[in-house]
């Protein structure tokens, strides 16, 4: 009878093992989800920012070795992340393919003149630095002016702004939920096993010998539970990258690995902290007060 008692135990406590590394998992899987987001949200916000043109309109009587003279100040200003250049004959080309008719034909000749395309550093993306980018380049007599669209470069940075206000809001918000769903988890898994502990104590055990085997697996169950949430966080980059290849140009393992690692931190820190404080509860606890 005690065998069959003993197993029966020892099924209950597996059980509720495994269903509080499970819990575990998908509470860390929610987050490094989330983590997922931020990042990707980070990377468009540069990559948008880092693609925001300034067209540069050089003089029609510029030679083209003046003009390349031009494009390499550019590259050495700090604000400029990557220049490009556009001769009358290519910028004749792209019109022709935009409108889809030969347009140099039917005038006589190319009305159009050389231009630098340039691609400012993400941190100078905004109006305030290109005008100072502006006014400081414009004295340069080869340039005849420079083109860029100020109303889409407010609406990006506003944009941005407000979407990783609310991001970062949710993230508190979700970081919150997944501690209180994590500490929730193991206090019912502890409470299984509070007459054991109770007993423990009773016949002398020290609450530090008491404490110790089950902190040790409330840490090995956070490590469980964040290496199988980092499983499924891969499973889900692959899925999303074979649904949406442009996602591998926002890609970057570098802060992915950061975000794994941080994974497992939070489920470590937070399975052994919770483990701590339930079992504090009931080593605190009277025995009458175990039946409640």
């Amino acid at each position: 009878m005690s065998i069959i008692e003993e197993g029966s135990s020892r099924k209950k406590t597996k059980s509720v093992y495994v269903s509080t590394v499970i819990s575990i998992a998908l509470v860390l899987l929610m987050t490094g989800l989330l983590g997922l987001i931020l990042v990707h949200a980070k990377n468009l916000s540069k990559y948008v920012k880092e693609n925001i043109v300034l067209n540069v309109i050089v003089n029609d009587n510029v030679n083209e070795g003046d003009v390349l003279a031009l494009q390499k100040d550019l590259d050495r200003n700090k604000h400029v992340l990557r220049t490009e250049y556009i001769s009358k004959e290519l910028a004749a080309k792209n019109l022709k393919e935009d409108l889809g008719e030969d347009f140099v034909e039917y005038l006589g000749h190319n009305p159009l003149l050389p231009s630098i395309d340039v691609y400012m550093n993400e941190d100078y993306a905004n109006n305030d630095s290109i005008q100072a980018f502006i006014t400081q380049v414009s004295r340069n007599s080869r340039i005849n002016e420079i083109v860029y669209q100020e109303n889409l470069i407010d609406m990006v940075n506003q944009n941005i702004r407000v979407i990783g206000i609310v991001l970062l809001a949710f993230a508190v918000i979700l970081l919150i939920i997944a501690v209180a769903l994590i500490n929730n988890t193991i206090r019912l898994a502890i409470y299984s096993q509070r007459f054991l502990i109770k007993s423990m104590q009773l016949i002398g055990a020290t609450k530090g010998f008491i404490r110790q085997p089950y902190i040790l697996y409330g840490i090995v169950h956070g490590l469980i539970g964040s290496l199988i949430a980092i499983l499924l966080l891969l499973l889900t980059l692959h899925f999303a990258q074979q649904q949406v290849p442009e996602l591998v140009f926002l890609r970057d393992w570098l802060e992915f690995i950061f975000i794994f690692m941080a994974v497992v931190i939070l489920g470590i820190l937070i399975s052994g902290a919770s483990t701590y404080f339930a079992v504090t509860k009931y080593l605190k606890a009277k025995s009458s007060s175990l039946y409640r």
